[in-house]
């Protein structure tokens, strides 16, 4: 959803240090008397969020690696009934989502695909200041483990160059496309800056279908259904993203858990905001 975009976006953009890309429309219709101005809406649309911190003994942090390489995990272990999303790639632009994270106050982590987004960091500037990390899912999205290690050291860390450029912070967790990697390229990432490699314990195949050839599916990795605490879910950037994710927001809740901030369950040597020295039991 793209289009011209009004006066205003172009002095906060400005403001922000942001280029003038296509910035997909926030409003999505026109304002009427009922309605906040778009010049109302829009500074609480950057207004920088903070998430809510886990209880000390509620969980216990990723662990570092004993290789000196970025460790790997795929779940956060935890007595809470959490869950993370997080959300990949960054090809297609839904605003109204934009527009749903900060509203219902929803904490998310992305991870971008550089080549991906070219020309449009604006959107992302808006979820950024929602509340969401930008991590590093490459530059251009291939089978990390076919490549060779200078090639793998390519595609992460010019993609952490240019989120580095147009985010103000340095991705520190990767994600490497399809789950595949090897040890080189957590020599690579580690190279780049990378502190962790995180993965996901279930997928929700918003705006696809799974392997099984079901829309829309929710598919844990250990064959079980429904929500765990601690669940790492990675969904993407597709169309109907906006009501896609009001979809699982209601299955989450129906089971009793809540969306948490991953990054505040990982601690800072492994790229999160979480001390190190957490006593923390499972």
């Amino acid at each position: 959803m793209r289009g011209r975009f009004p006066v205003i976006s172009c002095v906060i953009a400005a403001v922000l240090g942001v280029s003038a890309g296509a910035w997909p429309e926030v409003e999505g219709r026109t304002t009427n008397d009922t309605q906040p101005s778009l010049r109302t809406r829009l500074p609480a649309m950057f207004a920088d969020q903070r998430w809510p911190k886990p209880k000390p003994g509620s969980w216990t942090p990723p662990q570092k690696s004993g290789d000196g390489l970025p460790a790997v995990f795929n779940r956060i272990r935890t007595q809470d009934k959490v869950v993370f999303l997080t959300i990949d790639d960054g090809y297609e632009y839904d605003a109204a989502f934009v527009d749903l994270v900060r509203r219902q106050r929803v904490p998310i982590l992305t991870f971008l695909t550089t080549s991906y987004v070219k020309g449009h960091g604006q959107y992302f500037w808006a979820l950024r200041n929602a509340g969401s990390q930008m991590e590093n899912h490459t530059v251009s999205h291939p089978d990390l483990a076919a490549l060779p290690a200078e090639a793998q050291k390519r595609e992460i860390c010019r993609s952490s160059d240019t989120i580095t450029a147009q985010y103000g912070r340095r991705p520190q967790i990767l994600r490497p496309p399809f789950g595949s990697f090897n040890q080189t390229t957590r020599q690579a990432a580690r190279d780049c800056g990378i502190k962790s490699i995180m993965l996901w314990s279930a997928e929700y195949y918003n705006g696809t279908s799974s392997p099984r050839g079901v829309r829309g599916e929710f598919v844990r990795s250990d064959g079980g259904k429904g929500f765990a605490p601690g669940d790492i879910v990675l969904m993407h950037y597709r169309k109907g993203l906006a009501k896609d994710f009001t979809t699982i927001l209601g299955w989450i809740r129906e089971q009793g858990f809540r969306p948490a901030a991953v990054e505040n369950y990982v601690p800072k040597s492994l790229g999160g905001n979480a001390p190190d020295a957490v006593a923390a039991t499972s």
